[in-house]
């Protein structure tokens, strides 16, 4: 951020101030400019890579999973987790997109600067009093051993009895504080890596544990390619929603509404949604469900994708009215502004508020839930990952829709937003989030929620009085014996 501040601040990194009428003809910006601006970007992104899957494992670990009120206390850590969030967003969205349209990008990101900042000393003050847990290990290591083994015993047959599988004893796990994760039959060819053939090589031999955590990782993947599409949808909150505001009368009196300050409504519905969940939802869902969340999280996620859907129909429906209107005051060809306010955008920013409440917020809470104990980071990454990949296919589908558009036609996404098609795009949308869910229902049908540790380590411990018990015994009755 101070990389990006002064490269929008000092002359040497910026292009000159050019008033000329047609942009093209202005100065462009130098290799050297380009590059720290760019590089900025670039470092600003790995940062985000850094913190996103990371900040909400260290708050979610702080709820201890044994003691009954610290869990129920977790279960709605993520909705307020996501509140705070999004409480900032709201702040970038319209106080410092104000000030960077009416007052300059220089104040305009040295105030989130200056906030980064304050939030490391925060972050460090904390830092003695948070629980941390004990790094285990590079989970893709582990994850790469039991596939490696899996494979290298290809032809081994697997025993009849899962017992004779390779696993550590109770104590053992017991003594180092981890969690044991008994046998599952899915993924059978990943049983494969621990059957015992003579050799301890941990790329020969993994345990029973071991196995089950690659199997968790891997059981989530069909469930974040389904979020890929959603995540595209998100996208479009800060590129096309924003292109059709800036076509619209933008006035409120003499106050003019920047077009990116639309994305607030998205984050004060949000806002709103996340609390009437939290704290009427959950509480109605739970008295009739018996569920300690109200709903399933793949539930929760359901009714998101449903959501996006119906977002895409109203969005191509109020674009269709757009351009009826532009066609009817002669702006198509002039790209001139239509007589509407932009206001008439408002249900698709405020239905994808709502949307992100339940998708958004259930998506991350999913993959720190499933994961294993050990890969939680791993797992909250999964979220950060769809994002990602999700304003890629975003960049992917604009430019390839467009070219397509144009050479069989009439183009569907022009610079001129009156002469395009938005509504078809919109409409495609529509239909991709439609096939999406059914992809979605077919994915979780399949799908088996992990135990909870809690009751794992309930069944550990009893395990463990048993084996106590039989020793004691045994002793017992050798003396006798004796």
């Amino acid at each position: 951020m101070c990389l990006l501040t002064l490269a929008v601040s000092l002359p040497s990194l910026k292009p000159p101030p050019c008033k000329l009428a047609n942009a093209a003809d202005c100065q462009k910006a130098s290799p050297l400019q380009l590059g720290v601006f760019f590089g900025a970007l670039y470092v600003l992104a790995v940062g985000t890579g850094g913190t996103k899957p990371n900040i909400s494992t260290i708050g979610a670990d702080q709820f201890d999973e044994f003691e009954p009120k610290e869990k129920k206390q977790k279960l709605s850590f993520f909705n307020w987790w996501m509140f705070s969030i999004f409480f900032g967003t709201l702040f970038a969205n319209t106080v410092l997109v104000y000030i960077q349209d009416n007052v300059g990008w220089t104040l305009g990101y040295a105030l989130p600067t200056l906030g980064l900042m304050i939030s490391i000393g925060i972050f460090l003050a904390g830092t003695p009093f948070y629980r941390h847990k004990v790094p285990s290990g590079s989970p893709f290591t582990r994850m790469a051993r039991v596939i490696v083994a899996a494979f290298r015993k290809s032809k081994v047959a697997l025993p009849s009895d899962p017992k004779l599988l390779h696993e550590h004893n109770v104590e053992e796990y017991a003594k180092k504080g981890k969690f044991r994760i008994d046998y599952t039959p899915g993924m059978r060819f990943l049983n494969k890596a621990c059957v015992k053939t003579g050799t301890n090589d941990p790329w020969m031999l993994s345990t029973v544990t071991q196995v089950e955590e690659t199997k968790q990782m891997l059981r989530m993947i069909p469930i974040l390619i389904a979020t890929f599409v959603p995540s595209t949808m998100v996208a479009q909150i800060n590129t096309l929603f924003v292109k059709q505001g800036t076509t619209l009368d933008r006035h409120i009196g003499n106050f003019k509404i920047p077009p990116a300050s639309l994305s607030g409504f998205v984050t004060i519905s949000l806002l709103v949604c996340v609390v009437l969940y939290d704290q009427i939802f959950v509480k109605i869902m739970r008295r009739w469900t018996k569920n300690p969340r109200g709903i399933t999280l793949l539930q929760r996620m359901g009714i998101g994708l449903v959501l996006h859907t119906f977002i895409m129909v109203v969005a191509s429906l109020t674009e269709r009215y757009r351009l009826s209107v532009a066609r009817k005051h002669g702006v198509v060809e002039n790209g001139g502004q239509v007589p509407l306010s932009i206001f008439i955008l408002l249900p698709q920013f405020i239905l994808m508020g709502t949307a992100d409440a339940f998708m958004e917020v259930s998506k991350i809470e999913f993959f720190y839930d499933q994961a294993p104990e050990s890969m939680k980071s791993l797992g909250t990454s999964y979220s950060a990952l769809t994002l990602g990949v999700g304003n890629f296919i975003s960049s992917f589908l604009l430019s390839t829709v467009s070219q397509i558009t144009k050479e069989h036609g009439h183009g569907w996404i022009l610079n001129n937003l009156n002469a395009s098609h938005l509504d078809y795009y919109y409409a495609f949308f529509a239909i991709l989030n439609f096939f999406n869910f059914i992809f979605f229902l077919f994915v979780i049908k399949f799908y088996v929620y992990k135990a909870e540790v809690s009751d794992s380590l309930h069944v550990l411990t009893e395990e463990l009085k048993v084996m106590r018990l039989r020793a004691d015994d045994e002793q017992e009755a050798s003396r006798t014996r004796t």
